[in-house]
């Protein structure tokens, strides 16, 4: 399983969205039966902070109010459940009853309203999704799990189209701009991101989106591989055009990544059957921290070039390639061309051995 940088999937309630609108007031303005004089939290995330605003209930009601100049989704929790929705500036409100979620409504935000119309076409996928992962769990036999996993796999390519016809239908909603921001990769996000109205796109998130996917087309199979210079473990600048002429593993990893840990001894491997045949690795470490760094290249045996500016998921290279979730690599031709993204386990021996 990939170490994945949550802050930016923003697949939980800190997820933001960046739309430059000038900061006015925004007030919720709720009434939950049952709430009596309890206690409401809303949890958001504002600047880059994680923040918790804690309110005093009177006769089921509640005000929240803060200072927005974006919209972003927040999660309000009274008793023990948690409702999750956007928030963006201007009246809200939200009525219900306490501990029943479906009888929750909130008014004065419409991409609350984009995002339950989204729901409401692909509740039957999330369904189905639901029975054939619990199918998969309670099937042992390899015949019966390669006829769900074929299941599975049909369900995810109509949930993609539903998405991209949801975007389509609705290019001026930032509901639409938050689906484009929780693709990965670079087909998908290059199909949705287009169909977004130009408004839109412009916004502040709607920038973001477009410099990861500039980005992930620079790690496209069949581009060239774009140099680059990192200090080595000697603080000295290694230029990437010295590998040229060889087949080269540009390895994505840090210290701290356990699932890139385990997949070391997998390219050390490689490394030593393919090293005299023309084939090298260099990594590039998502460390900040050069002792750590230096102490898990030793304890893992690595010798081939290891490279860092340690500024974490900053780091320049990674940024470039649009690298969000390690362990990740790209295989190198000896032209310069990428040929191969991903390889691990036995599918990087097989690649090598096919192409030696």
């Amino acid at each position: 399983m990939k170490k994945i940088n949550l802050s930016y999937y923003l697949l939980c309630i800190l997820f933001s969205l960046g739309l430059n609108v000038s900061a006015q007031n925004t007030v919720l303005s709720g009434r939950l039966h049952g709430l009596s004089d309890g206690i409401v939290t809303v949890f958001y995330n504002k600047d880059g902070l994680s923040i918790i605003d804690t309110l005093k209930a009177s006769k089921d009601a509640f005000t929240w109010k803060v200072q927005l100049d974006e919209p972003l989704q927040v999660a309000l929790t009274a008793g023990s459940n948690n409702y999750y929705f956007f928030a963006q500036p201007g009246h809200m409100k939200i009525s219900g009853v306490k501990d029943s979620l479906q009888s929750y409504r909130l008014s004065g935000s419409p991409m609350q309203l984009d995002a339950e119309a989204f729901k409401t076409l692909t509740e039957d996928l999330r369904s189905q999704w639901d029975s054939l992962y619990t199918l998969m769990k309670s099937t042992s036999a390899p015949e019966k799990k390669a006829e769900i996993e074929k299941r599975r796999e049909e369900n995810r390519q109509q949930f993609k189209k539903r998405t991209t016809q949801f975007v389509a239908e609705h290019p001026k909603s930032l509901y639409s701009l938050y689906l484009v921001t929780l693709e990965n990769e670079y087909a998908e996000i290059n199909c949705l991101f287009p169909l977004l109205d130009e408004s839109i796109r412009h916004t502040k998130t709607g920038k973001v989106v477009a410099q990861r996917l500039k980005a992930l087309s620079n790690s496209q199979l069949g581009r060239q591989m774009l140099d680059f210079s990192q200090p080595d473990t000697t603080g000295s600048m290694v230029n990437f055009n010295r590998f040229r002429g060889r087949y080269v593993l540009v390895d994505f990893w840090a210290s701290w990544c356990m699932p890139c840990r385990a997949e070391n001894p997998n390219v050390l491997k490689a490394y030593h059957a393919f090293k005299d045949k023309g084939f090298t690795v260099v990594g590039i470490s998502l460390d900040d921290k050069a002792a750590n760094w230096k102490k898990a290249i030793l304890q893992d045996k690595m010798p081939w070039t290891q490279l860092s500016d340690l500024k974490g998921w900053e780091n320049e290279v990674a940024v470039v390639f649009g690298i969000r979730a390690i362990p990740s690599n790209l295989l190198i031709d000896p032209s310069g061309k990428i040929i191969a993204k991903d390889l691990r386990g036995e599918m990087l021996e097989k690649t090598l051995r096919e192409l030696f």
